[in-house]
């Protein structure tokens, strides 16, 4: 969930991270995919929103993948490990991109993933050169969506399919700060879930499913945030967390925010959407 860099970095992300998963009594030369779950997925309903997410997308072993706004890499090591697939990530901010790679090579996926520091509203790779594309809590961050989602389009093959997992603006009330993707109004770009839908289909694709699952964020973030506190979290290296998953979770349940999970199938030139 990344493309403002400045947001995210603290300098701290791999020493805290190793931090907490000694104190949790994890072995780093034995460590396995599940043991990172608690603590990559940095967005709404974590692990359990790229699990329902990826099953939407139809990845399967042979897909080329490209994980959008990756940040530490949670989704990218998931699919690698539960597909054995390739796949491609990119984040804005450098430090995320070193910790992803070093996450990567703790749990043995470096070979199925590489990691590039990037801008997805430039990516730098070749036209149609992936079969899905990942986009989880990325699009509050990026103001020029038509860049965004076009650059999207433009990576995929035709009938490629976009899986996106994302924040919305709700009934138009202000907002408490600080929020996960943003410590201020200026670094939020939030846009209705109408104006989300047409601009992804502005950009090439056509809309196979469109899911608003802000009841069901809403009451597993409540549940998660009664639990007591684990060692292993996001709170590890997300500065602040606490108050920013309280102010999330707030705005999830009063109807401020909505989430939207959707799949999108690039379209060839002269079909219609």
């Amino acid at each position: 969930m990344t493309q403002n860099g400045t947001q995210y970095s603290t300098g701290l992300s791999q020493a805290n991270i190793e931090q907490a998963l000694r104190a949790a009594g994890k072995d780093l030369t034995q460590l396995v995919p599940a043991d990172l779950g608690l603590l990559e997925d940095f967005h709404t309903m974590g692990r359990i929103a790229t699990a329902q997410l990826v099953d939407a997308a139809g990845i399967t072993s042979a897909s080329a993948v490209l994980d959008a706004g990756s940040g530490v890499g949670g989704t990218a090591r998931y699919v690698a490990d539960r597909f054995g697939c390739t796949v491609t990530a990119v984040d804005l901010t450098a430090e995320y991109c070193d910790t992803h790679r070093w996450l990567n090579r703790l749990v043995g996926l470096d070979d199925r993933i590489s990691v590039h520091q990037g801008d997805v509203t430039a990516l730098p790779f070749a036209d149609a050169g992936f079969d899905v594309a990942i986009s989880q809590h990325v699009q509050m961050n990026v103001a020029d969506k038509a860049r965004l989602y076009s650059e999207a389009r433009r990576v995929l093959v035709n009938g490629g399919r976009l899986a996106l997992w994302d924040i919305t603006s709700g009934d138009g009330r202000e907002l408490c700060y600080p929020l996960p993707w943003a410590d201020q109004p200026a670094h939020s770009h939030l846009v209705t879930p109408d104006d989300l839908r047409e601009v992804i289909e502005a950009s090439g694709f056509a809309v196979e499913h469109w899911n608003d699952l802000t009841d069901q964020a809403g009451a597993i973030m409540q549940a998660l945030l009664a639990q007591p506190a684990s060692t292993l979290g996001l709170h590890a290296f997300v500065a602040d967390f606490a108050r920013k998953a309280e102010n999330l979770t707030a705005a999830l349940s009063d109807g401020r925010l909505r989430v939207i999970q959707a799949v999108a199938r690039a379209v060839g030139a002269g079909e219609i959407p």
